[in-house]
């Protein structure tokens, strides 16, 4: 996502080595697991973070619990539920509980200098009614990932607009490739895609002033093109959009059996896994390369119930040091979310297979999670999207069904 990131990029501090004011605390933070095996489970990153902390910070200890991420959304809502919050959460969403009145604000944790140095766009998407709660903690984006060795069988380039895309499509096809594109709208991460391709059309679930504007002229035109040019055409392989995940998607191209896809950092090392030989490009837009592109971030927050907002905004400021959030990026293939570890990366060889990925980070735009409606709107557009691009769908019909049911729940937000 960046060299040229943050003009505020300052330097994170390490959140000192002496004392917090305080004696005998114990902070509690609940994490989600970045890793796929024992083996690198994030439980080893927080396991020494913590070795680390507590060694400069005798009188604070930290208890990190880690859960998969089919779990530790739900794991915090029960404790918040039971009224014993943790004191900090790392979690896919914050707007819930921030709307409750349940976190602090990052003005009351960070140190000016992290704040500063946090990615300035992420940082905003963390805002509630213009306060920000959710500190972005790791982020990624999308790009278009293609296999080198089918895109030369079909004599091809990589596609610049969406036109070359549906050429390169039918090349594909008529080398026997199984999937010429890759469209995983099934209800895993359907919301993803959709984003993607929406704002490659030029808009976006949300308009400029962020009210929801799912049923744009340009959104239906966007999924009318899919349903029309790539769907209709049997472009996008033997299983229906609709019932395809990312996950079977994903796997399918390290198989070597998908041409084109949109993808995200941990899709490198699959491929690399199974021996797929694959380049990276922009997401192409409508005419030419899309004017903005999907990131995610996910994030941290701190719970005001236990009254230990010093601790916790000690430790934050450790935890968003530059050697930790490089340590922790580049552990997961993920991106920084502070200006400092992001001009490290981009400048860092080693780094390389995630340049692509940085690059992307001054256009990205991200889901409308400072909304507390989102969660229920994404949920929605999982199940209804597929339908838009069925043989007998209406793009039009399906997204005047969503912006209905988002424009009623955007009213509490």
């Amino acid at each position: 996502m960046i060299a040229v990131v943050s003009a505020l990029g300052m330097t994170a501090v390490l959140g000192g080595c002496g004392s917090t004011g305080s004696s005998d605390v114990t902070l509690r933070l609940v994490a989600a697991d970045y890793g796929d095996s024992d083996a690198n489970s994030s439980r080893t990153y927080w396991d020494q973070l913590v070795k680390d902390y507590e060694s400069r910070h005798k009188g604070v200890k930290v208890q990190v619990s880690v859960y998969s991420w089919n779990d530790v959304d739900r794991k915090v809502k029960q404790m918040v539920d039971a009224g014993d919050p943790p004191d900090m959460a790392q979690i896919g969403s914050y707007a819930d509980y921030a709307a409750k009145g349940l976190l602090h604000k990052a003005d009351d944790l960070l140190s000016i200098s992290v704040q500063a140095d946090l990615v300035g766009r992420l940082s905003e998407a963390g805002q509630l009614r213009h306060v920000q709660y959710g500190i972005p903690f790791a982020a990624s984006t999308r790009v278009l990932f293609y296999n080198k060795e089918l895109f030369a069988k079909a004599n091809l380039t990589p596609p610049t607009t969406w036109d070359e895309l549906a050429a390169g499509a039918h090349a594909l096809k008529a080398e026997g490739v199984k999937y010429p594109y890759a469209l995983p709208l099934g209800p895993e991460e359907t919301q993803a895609e959709t984003m993607q391709w929406l704002l490659s059309g030029g808009s976006g679930y949300t308009d400029d002033f962020g009210a929801y504007s799912i049923d744009s002229p340009r959104n239906v035109q966007t999924l009318t093109w899919l349903k029309d040019e790539l769907v209709g055409k049997d472009l996008t392989g033997p299983v229906a959009p609709g019932r395809l995940n990312r996950a079977d998607a994903f796997a399918a191209f390290a198989a070597g059996e998908v041409g084109m896809l949109n993808g995200h950092p941990t899709l490198m090392r699959q491929a690399a896994k199974k021996g797929v030989e694959f380049g990276m490009v922009p997401m192409p837009g409508r005419d030419g390369e899309a004017k903005a592109t999907m990131g995610v971030t996910d994030w941290m927050m701190g719970f005001r119930g236990n009254g230990h907002q010093e601790q916790i905004g000690d430790f934050l400021d450790f935890v968003y040091s530059e050697k930790n959030v490089l340590d922790f990026s580049r552990r997961y293939d993920l991106l920084p979310v502070t200006g400092s570890a992001s001009r490290t990366m981009a400048a860092a060889d080693r780094d390389k297979n995630l340049h692509p990925f940085l690059e992307e980070l001054p256009s990205t735009q991200l889901y409308p999670v400072g909304r507390t409606s989102w969660a229920g709107v994404a949920a929605d557009v999982k199940k209804r999207i597929g339908q838009a691009v069925a043989p007998n769908g209406s793009p039009a019909a399906v997204l005047g069904r969503l912006q209905a049911t988002a424009a009623n729940a955007g009213t509490g937000d």
